[in-house]
């Protein structure tokens, strides 16, 4: 039965997937939206559409692979023969799960580098984006997986001990562990992790540091500083965004924003960015978290060491980490809801957010061409179909973002 209920789950999340990209490239307008001419010229248009497409047919063909490895490597067994291997080395329950789990890791990450190397260096080199060398790629590769292994081997030690030690409250230790490593790293990955892939230099004096600085103050919004960061070396994209916290956050704009955005542009784009702090969207957004892995140990703790699971995956031997691994595919449909519900709220925010920057910097202009610069840098589909949107965007569509900023310059 846990056979049937896990391959009904994986393939129908593979036909859901490919049903909504289908829905999404058919719905893509052939015709450039009147709000984007003076934009997009018509061969720059051609070129978004056919990135969306070529985008749309590489994640339903590599995920068809990555499904066809999955199912496989379950019918046959797979998972008995790496658990198997991992308790030959006599090393306990926490130091078997942490080989078991990494060996599978290892492996799917393994799978998706050919695919990762096609993105890169065929799909977006194709469309002017991608900057990134084979040496950048290679010890970007490294780099994560090093991160991982101790980010995940600390995690997953913790919950494996707890589990293993604390009987039917194990999911509440558990629970509070997991979110005080959240909050840790929170800290210190400005600080610590991100500098490790790329450099942060703090912005030149100048117009726009003036200009920024002035509307933070203006806000009453204390920070570190502005930064720029070397986005350039990897991507031709644009963004911004802010790290830390309190009086430690920190203003970073990629430098291929810099470079296309004028300074009334940037600050609208940092008033927006200003504006999740000030509706108070990020500890909204921390406390869902928090809430989503509670209910998530909570369901594991039900599911520990269940005889029907591991016979599912011909397991000889019954374990505290096979049982979070098998979990996560029970726990799919579950985590696909709860993602959709944050997309609902993290859209309505960045309405909020657009709200608070026309009201605070009133420059609706400056942050309507942000927002199609932006698009047009990035070949953003401009008319997604509402199901993508409803099910996997965390941004409205652009074209309903100005329109929402129109009526509020209008209200």
């Amino acid at each position: 039965m846990y056979l049937i209920i896990i391959l009904v789950i994986l393939i129908g999340v593979h036909v859901l997937d490919l049903v909504v990209e289908m829905l999404n490239v058919r719905h893509a307008s052939p015709q450039l939206p009147a709000e984007f001419e003076g934009y997009y010229d018509a061969a720059k248009y051609r070129s978004a559409q056919q990135y969306l497409k070529e985008n749309t047919v590489f994640a339903l063909v590599s995920g068809g692979f990555s499904l066809a490895v999955l199912i496989s490597f379950i019918v046959i067994g797979g998972f008995n023969f790496v658990d198997r291997w991992a308790r030959g080395f006599g090393l306990g329950e926490i130091g078997t799960g942490l080989i078991f789990v990494g060996a599978l890791m290892l492996g799917a990450a393994i799978l998706k580098i050919p695919f990762s190397a096609y993105h890169t260096f065929v799909i977006e080199e194709k469309h002017g984006f991608n900057r990134t060398t084979p040496a950048t790629f290679a010890l970007d590769l490294l780099k994560s997986y090093i991160l991982v292994a101790i980010i995940g081997a600390v995690a997953l030690s913790v919950v494996l001990w707890f589990f293993g030690a604390a009987g039917k409250v194990a999911w509440l230790y558990s629970w509070a562990a997991v979110t005080l490593l959240q909050l840790f790293f929170e800290f210190i990955a400005p600080v610590v992790i991100m500098p490790l892939f790329n450099k942060f230099v703090p912005l030149q004096d100048g117009e726009l540091k003036n200009e920024l600085e002035s509307y933070a103050r203006q806000q009453q919004f204390a920070m570190k500083g502005v930064y720029t960061m070397d986005a350039s070396r990897r991507s031709a994209k644009s963004n911004a965004f802010f790290v830390g916290f309190g009086r430690y956050r920190r203003i970073v704009l990629f430098d291929t924003l810099i470079n296309r955005h004028s300074v009334e542009e940037l600050v609208s784009v940092l008033a927006h960015e200003m504006g999740h702090y000030k509706r108070g969207h990020i500890l909204k957004f921390m406390a869902g978290s928090v809430i989503s892995s509670g209910i998530m140990f909570f369901i594991l703790s039900l599911f520990m060491n269940n005889a029907g699971l591991f016979a599912a995956f011909r397991m000889e031997q019954v374990s505290i980490y096979a049982s979070i691994v098998f979990f996560g595919f029970l726990f799919t449909p579950i985590s696909t809801l709860l993602a959709v519900i944050t997309n609902v709220f993290s859209r309505r925010y960045e309405f909020e957010s657009d709200v608070y920057a026309v009201k605070t910097y009133k420059k609706p202009d400056a942050m309507i061409a942000a927002l199609k610069k932006l698009s047009v840098d990035n070949l953003s589909n401009l008319t997604p179909h509402p199901l993508k949107v409803f099910l996997e965007y965390s941004h409205p569509p652009v074209l309903r973002r100005i329109e929402a900023i129109r009526a509020q310059t209008t209200a």
